[in-house]
């Protein structure tokens, strides 16, 4: 999981997302719900690159990703963002790594 902290970053993984789509996962330090988040992703196996954006911390990398995406903002959130577009979404106690597994499957 590599964090990004600069909106230039999001933006060429953004612009690259069309031939690399990946896992884009919004947290909390705060939060016990980001924790068990980043749990479950912690055991999540997958070719796709993870990214992390740590909301406290990057406030105006969130605002600019939730516009971008057009995805209202949550945390914890996961996303899979493919061809410039956020095209599923997990908040809270849904990020569950079986669901994730089901979501790559169906979407990527």
């Amino acid at each position: 999981m590599k964090r990004i902290k600069k909106i230039d970053e999001w933006r060429e993984l953004l612009e690259g997302s069309n031939t690399q789509p990946f896992l884009l996962f919004k947290s909390s330090m705060t939060s016990i719900s980001s924790l068990a988040a980043k749990k479950e992703l912690d055991g999540l196996r997958t070719e796709l690159p993870i990214y992390i954006v740590i909301t406290q911390i990057s406030k105006k990398l969130s605002a600019t990703i939730e516009s971008d995406l057009g995805v209202p903002h949550e945390v914890p959130q996961l996303l899979i963002v493919k061809d410039k577009r956020g095209i599923w979404q997990a908040t809270h106690y849904q990020i569950k790594e079986q669901i994730l597994v089901d979501a790559i499957k169906e979407y990527v």
